[in-house]
């Protein structure tokens, strides 16, 4: 860990947190009450918000695997949320002694959390930026001592892109970080994704993220979607239900009427 100054974070428990939320869905404590009261409203609108949640985390602990497997030794979770079983660090140092990763977060609870857990482990860190200034996030000192971009990097980008809105060029925000890795490096996405929802549904889910500071939560479609791995080329299944990728799997087309998260990685060419 650095010795960076931190500037003074402040934690308000009446408005809910996206971290949190998603911290309860998996089961964890890390949450107040105007978490879980946010969160149990998109459970009692869509119950399998649980079933995804978990199957996203279980994404990021195959998609790292494949990435070690393949030679990447080095890690940029953007969005890391609060830390919980099968981190990053913990997959890819399992799966590859010596790997570096970085967590990057703008929530003032996921970086106390984060800090504190990483505290003896000298080979990951977590830094203070937004998704929303990729220059900043790419340019920060943590970042260029312990990147090498001119080795193959694991960009993870899960349950984050639909807190961006068009206006604020999500495909643009992705272009820009993935602009520097070479040639072998992975992109991974997780997106929330429609499917055949009613109106009353949809508006009960932007309902509560609505009240969190990320604003608004934006589901897009696959195709949307699959724009964003524009300069890789998708492996395994390629774009389907977050429960269905796996990294030896065949192409397939996954049942796309079911809301919930979507899924892919791609290998920068």
């Amino acid at each position: 860990m650095s010795g960076e100054h931190h500037p003074e974070w402040v934690i308000d428990p009446e408005t809910p947190s996206v971290a949190r939320m998603y911290d309860y869905y998996l089961g964890g404590k890390d949450n107040f009450a105007a978490d879980r009261a946010a969160a149990d409203q998109v459970v009692a609108a869509m119950p399998n918000v649980l079933e995804f949640t978990r199957a996203n985390r279980a994404l990021l602990s195959r998609a790292v695997t494949m990435m070690a497997a393949r030679g990447v030794r080095q890690f940029l979770d953007i969005g890391s949320g609060l830390p919980t079983q099968e981190n990053v660090h913990e997959v890819a140092q399992r799966a590859a002694p010596g790997s570096r990763v970085i967590y990057v977060d703008n929530d003032p609870i996921v970086l106390a959390h984060a800090r504190a857990l990483l505290a003896d482990n000298p080979l990951t860190t977590v830094v203070q930026a937004d998704l929303r200034e990729p220059e900043t996030i790419l340019g920060h000192p943590e970042v260029k001592v312990r990147i090498d971009f001119t080795q193959p990097v694991g960009l993870l980008l899960l349950a984050i892109l639909h807190f961006i809105p068009d206006e604020e060029r999500p495909a643009e925000i992705v272009a820009r970080l993935r602009a520097p890795l070479a040639p072998g490096s992975y992109l991974a996405i997780s997106h929330g994704h429609r499917g055949e929802v009613t109106q009353d549904v949809e508006d009960q889910v932007r309902s509560a993220y609505g009240r969190t500071g990320a604003g608004d939560i934006i589901p897009r479609g696959a195709a949307e979607v699959t724009a964003f791995f524009a300069g890789t080329e998708l492996v395994g299944p390629g774009l389907v239900q977050v429960a269905d990728w796996r990294a030896d799997a065949e192409p397939f087309r996954s049942d796309m009427s079911r809301p919930g998260f979507l899924a892919a990685v791609g290998r920068v060419v």
